[in-house]
C-alpha cells in the first residue's frame, strides 16, 4: 500500500512524504527543486540510501577520491570509479566490483565547489565519512530506476531461464531512452501492466529531481 503526503510549510520549501509497507521516503524540495531524499527501512536505521544536493570540497588525486559536502556529519568521500557511469552485464544485478574498466582521473571528471546530487552508499564508520555514489538508484516494489544507466539488469535471484526471458523482454519495452531499469526479485510472475505502473511511479520521483 502507498500513502502520498505533502506537507507545503511556504512557497518555496516542499515536503513529500511516500509511505509503503516496508520502508519511507520523504523528498525536501526547494523552489521545486529537490535538495535532499530520505529512505528509510522498516527496522534499519542510517542514510545509505538517502540521496543529496552536495558540493565538492576538496579533490585527493593521490587516492584518486574528493570530499563532498552533503549536510549530515562528516564529509563525504566519493572514489572516482563511483563518480562515473559503469555498464553492466544484463543478466545480473550491478555490482561495481565485477565491472573492469579503466578509470579517467578524478581531475577529469570532477573540480572543487561543483555541485553534484550523490546517494550514500555506505554508512560513516568510526572517523571516516559516509561513502557515496553518482550513480544513482531509485527503488520501487519491482524495479530500480537508474537514471544515468543506459542498460537492464535481471535479478540473479530469478533463475528460471523463460521468466527471466520474460521479463527482460517486458523491461526492454517499457523502459524510457537513456535510463536503466533493474528488475527485482518481487517481479517475478508479475504482469507487464505492473511493471509498468511502477515504473512510471520512479519516474515522477525522478521528476522532483
Amino acid at each position: 500500500m502507498q500513502r502520498l503526503l505533502e506537507k507545503n510549510f511556504s512557497n518555496k520549501k516542499q515536503i513529500l512524504i511516500n509511505a509503503l509497507t516496508k520502508e519511507v521516503r520523504i523528498a525536501v524540495l526547494e523552489d521545486g527543486e529537490l535538495v535532499e531524499f530520505y529512505v528509510e527501512r522498516k527496522g534499519k536505521r542510517g542514510i545509505v540510501g538517502n540521496i543529496y544536493k552536495g558540493r565538492v570540497l576538496k579533490i585527493v588525486p593521490a587516492v584518486q577520491a574528493a570530499f563532498v559536502e552533503i549536510g549530515v556529519g562528516k564529509k563525504a568521500f566519493l572514489y572516482v570509479r563511483d563518480a562515473i557511469n559503469i555498464e553492466f552485464d544484463e543478466d545480473e544485478f550491478f555490482e561495481e566490483e565485477t565491472v573492469d574498466i579503466e578509470l579517467p582521473p578524478i581531475e577529469g571528471v570532477l573540480s572543487e565547489g561543483q555541485e553534484i546530487l550523490v546517494q550514500v552508499s555506505k554508512e560513516p564508520i568510526g572517523t571516516k565519512g559516509p561513502r557515496v555514489t553518482t550513480n544513482l538508484t531509485i527503488p520501487g516494489h519491482y524495479l530500480v530506476l537508474l537514471p544515468t544507466v543506459n542498460r537492464v539488469g535481471i535479478s540473479r535471484r530469478i533463475s528460471d531461464e523463460e521468466e527471466r526471458k520474460r521479463l527482460k523482454e517486458i523491461a526492454h519495452r517499457i523502459k524510457p531512452e537513456n535510463y536503466g531499469i533493474i528488475v527485482r526479485t518481487a517481479a517475478e510472475g508479475a504482469s507487464e501492466k505492473e511493471l509498468k505502473k511502477d515504473l512510471l511511479y520512479l519516474l515522477k520521483v525522478w521528476e522532483v529531481f
